[in-house]
């Protein structure tokens, strides 16, 4: 590593999260003194790898009591900050509402760094601090690996607690943390950009809550391809398949699909995506072969160009007609597009309202005003997907699984995503994409 670098910053070089550990007895006051030995010893290991200033801070824990949930403002500005977030994971942190939020603010500097093109950074590093089945870690965890040179040894079969609590496994411990802290200044290097610091009110958990069943979410792009676009139409935010829409393609290296996914799937949801052109290939009509509607909250991304294409038009309208509470929009419209701000573009939002008047009212009734008005940037729009998506979640609960519709007496739209779970996503036969 450079030295200059975490100086030059002038901030911590890690994030140490933990689960918070309530002490009884004698000991209360010390339940989580083994915690804090690590990250002392991580600080120093730190200190001795780098040339930070004296007085300068190596990491940063949380050491604030508080008697309600969340985080203090310094935990929020440091989330935003810190080049890289080491997890202690136990059984006890993925039932931590505040862990899950601390690891989702985190990860989603990640995830905007790779979109804005600035490569892959591994910015966060797992530290087992104690045992955890990996069959039962969430979803949105698992694309995180432990480090492969710490497996198997001690380490991997008791966790950094088990090695710090036994005299006897002192050095295994004293390699282990060197390890990480090397570790930790290799990735500061290639750390994501600082962003806004998160209110704790405003960030979801990454981590499902205890007990409940697997998460499913399916969404569906409805944006022209390069084959059936407008003539005078820029062409620089499509590709050959709507899953290639791009609108932020000025501050984006990626699809607007793909980082969407990757966002649902940090809140611990699978997820389906489809281009809402290859559902239902006999017209608004068809409900795939079940015959039934989806079985998962639904999410549609729809880009205004697509209503100049009078067949879509229709079936986002027949759409609309009927339905389901569990159906919610977004309408992503980059600002710094100089054709969304026309006449055309006007023209076009008004369009849309006299397509989608259901779903777009539902949008604003449920405090969801930005992601149906035209979500303006990138930052704007991975700020209020999260939003979105628990709308729908709520909806879906409330409605389909205590309610369940009963079968219609009349041909209707299809929505979104698969009609059974039995069908591949997407519906039948043309092929949703499980992502």
């Amino acid at each position: 590593m450079d030295p200059a670098e975490p100086a030059s910053t002038n901030r911590p070089c890690f994030f140490l999260s933990h689960a918070r550990t309530t002490g009884w007895g004698p000991a209360a006051g010390h339940a989580d003194h083994w915690v804090r030995v690590l990250f002392t010893d991580l600080c120093e290991h730190i200190r001795a790898l780098t040339d930070l200033p004296r007085g300068a801070q190596a990491g940063y824990m949380d050491l604030e009591t508080r008697s309600g949930g969340g985080w203090s403002d310094r935990s929020g500005e440091n989330l935003a900050q810190c080049p890289v977030f080491v997890p202690l994971l136990s059984p006890r942190y993925f039932s931590s509402e505040v862990c899950g939020r601390e690891w989702f603010a985190f990860n989603e500097r990640v995830l905007q760094a790779q979109a804005v093109g600035s490569g892959a950074p591994p910015a966060i590093v797992p530290v087992l601090w104690a045992p955890v089945d990996h069959t039962i870690l969430p979803d949105s965890v698992k694309p995180v690996p432990i480090d492969p040179a710490l497996r198997g040894g001690r380490y991997a079969a008791d966790g950094i607690y088990g090695l710090i609590k036994l005299s006897r496994l002192r050095d295994e411990y004293e390699e282990v943390v060197l390890h990480l802290a090397e570790r930790i200044v290799r990735v500061a290097q290639a750390f994501p950009p600082p962003g806004r610091p998160r209110r704790y009110e405003d960030t979801p958990s990454a981590f499902k809550p205890r007990g409940s069943a697997r998460r499913r979410i399916h969404l569906t792009v409805a944006a022209p391809t390069l084959r059936t676009l407008p003539e005078h139409r820029d062409t620089s935010p499509y590709g050959d398949d709507a899953r290639d829409w791009n609108p932020y393609h000025s501050e984006s290296a990626q699809s607007l699909p793909a980082l969407a996914g990757e966002l649902i799937r940090s809140l611990d949801y699978q997820i389906s995506v489809s281009s809402f052109d290859a559902e239902g290939t006999d017209g608004p009509g068809d409900k795939g072969a079940a015959g039934k509607a989806p079985s998962h909250p639904c999410i549609l991304l729809v880009d205004r160009w697509a209503l100049t294409d009078e067949v879509r038009r229709r079936r986002l309208k027949a759409l609309d007609a009927d339905a389901l509470p569990w159906v919610s929009a977004m309408v992503p419209w980059s600002r710094a597009d100089p054709q969304c701000d026309g006449e055309e573009g006007r023209r076009l939002a008004a369009d849309l309202e006299r397509t989608l008047p259901l779903i777009l009212d539902r949008g604003r009734r449920a405090d969801c005003r930005l992601a149906v008005d035209g979500v303006p940037t990138l930052k704007a729009f991975t700020d209020a997907l999260p939003a979105v998506v628990a709308h729908a979640t709520r909806q879906y609960l409330k409605h389909a699984e205590a309610h369940p519709p009963v079968g219609p007496s009349i041909r209707r739209p299809r929505l979104l995503g698969p009609a059974h779970p039995s069908l591949p996503a997407g519906g039948s036969d043309h092929g949703g994409e499980e992502t």
